[in-house]
């Protein structure tokens, strides 16, 4: 526990994390899909000789500008900014193993935003072989921001090669093993078939705006050609889900099909949830845009379209969960758990204790927390091992999930967590608990006192480490 702890009443870290990353996905997306239908859309009025097309397009373009320049790039500062707090370990481990990776993204998303306010602030006042250029440089600059993005990733799940080389101190001389990860040409392809999609959608919100009476036959086509954009993506989907799928190591993938098995007698996993949430939001978004987009283009409302935007969002919401869901009880697979232990540190952790070195505990409890399972000793491991994925009221509420548990019945909780066996039925979803019998102890009571108001169970008494060395001694040798 090197770090401070981020506590996020009620909602928790890890879905405040959650929300500013789908808003940022829902847009960023966009961004890079974006950055291919306006220079697409652009060629085909100038070949086509339509005209009125420009000034849609002009205005789109700003309209495109302003939510990817400036929403875009705020929740992309706040990812940084939540995940430095709630998962420093795991954010320190990305930035040092692809630190040439973020390099050469942050260079690209400069040149990308540079671009993007280039093209709009060049409608009318440059050749249109020029203003086309510029459009499709941005379009190859914002593709080359998921191409980078990407690689980290889907790393987090299928680190694949490079773990073999993990907590050897050289991981970075690997990057190319972790970046070229198994996940990641099926998670590329995925992403980009959202994107591709998400301008469509967007672009549609737009053009929904349109008066179909006033200008039936502008809207029609341009509303046509965001649907060409959306139903295809939705088709070819599930084939690079498949192949994706497939990637995932195997024990991950069953989460998935655990779910799927065993929705009638009730182990209905949150995974399999999500999974089922994002099909059902892309089927229903490709017949709303069939039905509404391209069979009755004119009449199509900005609330028809906004609709479409919402099942979008929640198709991003869940893919998103679907991919962190497949991870646990992983932040960087068979390396980082999501409380933040090393795998590699459990055992040293179980025999030292995982607070031994830690700033944030007193020296008065220090002092005697080899024998002593203090209250501070027990909030402090709630703290460091518990409230990455818990609070105490809200989500995943410890109090609902320990209800009517007294405080023997915690503690046999945390020692299957602590012992970790396979056949533990929180073997696949938590990590491990790690820390002496002391620290242990420590955080049953702490647990106790917080669900049941008071201990409901003895106390473990504890023997000092010297006396357990002098026992040793007094033994004969042999």
């Amino acid at each position: 526990m090197n770090y401070p702890v981020w506590d996020v009443p009620f909602l928790g870290s890890g879905w405040t994390i959650g929300i500013i990353a789908i808003i940022h996905v829902l847009i960023s997306h966009f961004a890079v899909g974006g950055g291919l239908f306006l220079p697409m859309a652009e060629a085909k009025a100038v070949r086509e000789g339509r005209l009125d097309w420009f000034p849609a397009l002009e205005g789109f373009s700003k309209f495109f500008l302003v939510l990817t320049g400036v929403f875009g790039a705020m929740t992309g500062v706040g990812i940084w900014f939540s995940i430095g707090l709630a998962s420093p370990e795991g954010t320190s481990t990305l930035i040092h193993n692809f630190v040439f990776g973020w390099a050469i993204e942050w260079v690209v998303f400069l040149v990308e935003l540079s671009l993007a306010a280039a093209y709009y602030y060049t409608w009318n006042r440059v050749p249109q072989k020029t203003h086309l250029r510029l459009g499709w440089a941005y379009a190859a600059s914002s593709w080359m921001t998921l191409v980078i993005i990407n690689g980290i990733l889907s790393f987090k799940l299928t680190p694949g090669a490079w773990l073999a080389h993990a907590g050897s101190g050289t991981e970075p001389d690997y990057f190319f093993q972790a970046f070229l990860n198994p996940g990641y040409f099926p998670s590329l392809g995925l992403r980009t078939l959202a994107c591709l999609s998400l301008a469509g959608i967007w672009a549609m919100v737009y053009f929904a705006g349109i008066d179909g009476d006033e200008e039936g036959p502008l809207k029609e086509r341009l509303v046509r050609w965001c649907a060409r954009w959306i139903v295809p993506a939705y088709v070819l989907m599930p084939v690079f889900f498949a192949w994706y799928m497939y990637t995932v190591p195997a024990d991950h993938r069953a989460l998935l099909s655990l779910g799927v098995s065993t929705i009638g007698p009730g182990a209905f996993t949150n995974v399999t949830r999500m999974s089922l949430i994002t099909m059902m939001t892309s089927a229903t978004i490709a017949g709303v845009v069939f039905f509404f987009a391209w069979l009755n283009p004119r009449a199509l409302s900005r609330n028809q379209a906004l609709s479409v935007l919402f099942l979008a969002l929640m198709a991003t919401a869940s893919t998103e969960s679907v991919r962190e869901f497949l991870r646990k009880p992983f932040v960087v697979n068979g390396y980082l758990y999501s409380n933040g232990v090393h795998v590699k540190d459990v055992p040293r952790y179980n025999e030292t204790g995982y607070l031994a070195a830690s700033p944030w505990v007193s020296k008065e409890t220090m002092a005697t927390a080899s024998t002593l399972p203090s209250p501070e000793l027990g909030q402090r491991m709630f703290e460091g091992q518990c409230l990455s994925c818990h609070t105490l009221d809200g989500y995943r509420s410890l109090r609902r999930l320990l209800e009517g548990r007294d405080g023997k019945s915690i503690g046999n909780v945390l020692t299957m967590l602590h012992e970790h066996k396979p056949e533990s039925p929180y073997d696949k979803f938590m990590p491990p608990l790690v820390g002496t019998q002391v620290e242990i102890e420590a955080l049953r009571q702490y647990l106790d006192r917080t669900v049941n108001g008071k201990l409901t169970s003895p106390v473990a008494v504890f023997a000092p480490p010297a006396s357990a060395a002098a026992a040793d001694s007094s033994k004969p040798k042999g």
